[in-house]
């Protein structure tokens, strides 16, 4: 029976999960930008980092204003997939986790913040037709919600109970009247409420972060279960963690976070060059100046280098926009602006082509970006340096090309026209003249002396037509 006990005793602890205690190093990942194919690459090439390396916690320091979904929803994804236990750590202080933030701290097996850092406004924005994060001054309500007054309420005001739930009798916000922004609010309403649950954090606040675009300090976030710590700094944070139970892939495990080095890993050249190439400004940049190499290299083959640099910008622009919130019709709209601007090269339109050219070229860059999704605007002063410079080198094309076609020819029989000659014999009607050194057949209404000046005036097959010069004065 003893025997029985101790097998059973043995059986019971083999089955008891394993202590985070022999894990490696702890990884730290620094996040101070808005959410996108950057960060989104930066993150997922540490947690694998930190996984091949078994490290005990891999520490995400946020501040971001927000970004982009399919970036959030990638970021999420490695986090749930993690073997590594993941902290998301709003800092340092006066940084957020808002819009898409407010998602990534939800999903973390253990979230903090620094004091005076603020958590919410998670509400999803229409953009070219995928869904982004608007920044909290965007987001239904603020940083609270506007009283009739104007004045801002705070997260936690005489309207709601401790839970972040409107009191009795309070009405709730409104729905969305779009059809469209009612499916996308839900969708993300739903997608942070199962964050939460599972994390089993501050549902209902969740939904009002959507919503209504509330948001919380970090004191309000810790008193309503939105967060598991505040903490000042990464030493306090590691010792709070220490000997924390989470649950990984639905096993627990206990935290160890002494005794452990720290290792910050920064982004990699891969994270680095999607990070300047995803930058609107340069995609934009990349745009144009792939637009304008092909443009060259068709109208003057054989140069190449125009061709060869033209092709791998707009292929790189190519990438770039197809990660980014672009409105497809702001695209449109500067595609036809530069092809009136060339068409004012080849058709006579008295500037009506280069002139809509350049207004499709303005409008179209205002629209190519949402200007209020923070991180992602087009820059108007660059939009303006390009419109300018586009419509400086068209119109100082079209009017070369205008002045090239009225220059006198200068070549071939009919630069003959206008030359001036001598007569080789006396005559009236036919006779001879000398141009240029040649000698011409050539008829004359008027009589000429041998030695006289004539001018051209006409050619007739290879028979000149002249007259005298003196008639000229």
């Amino acid at each position: 029976m003893r025997l029985a006990k101790v097998l059973l005793l043995a059986l019971l602890l083999s089955a008891l999960p394993a202590n985070g205690g022999a894990g490696g190093v702890i990884v730290v990942l620094t996040v101070d930008d808005a959410i996108g194919p950057a960060i989104s690459d930066y993150l997922h090439r540490g947690l694998i980092e930190a996984a091949e390396r078994e490290a005990s916690v891999v520490v995400i320091q946020l501040n971001t204003p927000g970004g982009l979904d399919l970036s959030m929803r990638d970021i999420i994804r490695d986090m749930l997939a993690s073997p590594v236990p993941v902290a998301v750590y709003v800092a340092p202080a006066g940084g957020r986790a808002a819009s898409a933030g407010t998602y990534i701290l939800y999903a973390a097996h253990i979230a903090a913040m620094a004091p005076a850092t603020n958590v919410g406004a998670a509400t999803p924005v229409q953009i070219g037709g995928i869904p982004d994060f608007a920044p909290p001054d965007r987001a239904r309500g603020g940083d609270g919600t506007a009283d009739k007054d104007g004045e801002e309420k705070s997260a936690n005001d005489d309207t709601e109970d401790s839970d972040g739930k409107p009191k009795a009798g309070e009405k709730a916000p409104p729905e969305p009247e779009d059809a469209m922004e009612r499916k996308l609010i839900n969708d993300a309403v739903a997608y942070l409420r199962s964050l939460a649950e599972m994390r089993a954090r501050n549902a209902e606040w969740a939904e009002r972060a959507v919503r209504e675009g509330a948001s919380l300090s970090a004191q309000e976030a810790l008193a309503n279960g939105v967060i598991d710590l505040v903490v000042a700094d990464l030493e306090e944070l590691l010792a709070a963690m220490d000997g924390r139970a989470v649950k990984i892939q639905g096993r627990d495990h206990r935290l160890s976070t002494q005794g452990h080095a720290i290792e910050h890993i920064e982004p990699g050249w891969r994270s680095r060059l999607l990070a300047v190439i995803t930058n609107p400004n340069v995609a934009y940049i990349l745009m144009l100046l792939g637009i304008y190499g092909l443009f060259f290299e068709l109208a003057s083959p054989g140069y190449v280098l125009p061709g060869v640099v033209g092709a791998i910008c707009l292929l790189l622009a190519m990438y770039a926009l197809q990660v980014l919130p672009v409105n497809y019709a702001g695209l449109a709209l500067i595609l036809v602006g530069v092809a009136f601007m060339v068409g004012e090269l080849f058709v006579s339109s008295f500037g009506v082509l280069g002139i809509g050219g350049i207004i499709a070229f303005i409008a179209g860059s205002v629209i190519l970006f949402e200007p209020g999704l923070e991180g992602f605007e087009l820059s108007i002063g660059l939009i303006g340096a390009f419109a300018a410079l586009s419509a400086l080198f068209f119109m100082g094309v079209a009017a070369l090309a205008v002045r090239i076609h009225r220059r006198r020819v200068v070549s071939g029989r009919e630069q003959m026209i206008g030359s001036l000659g001598e007569a080789l014999e006396d005559f009236q009607g036919a006779g001879r003249v000398r141009v240029q050194g040649e000698s011409w057949q050539a008829v004359s209404p008027a009589p000429l002396q041998r030695g006289q000046a004539v001018r051209i005036t006409g050619l007739d097959g290879l028979t000149l037509i002249v007259k005298p010069q003196k008639e000229e004065h």
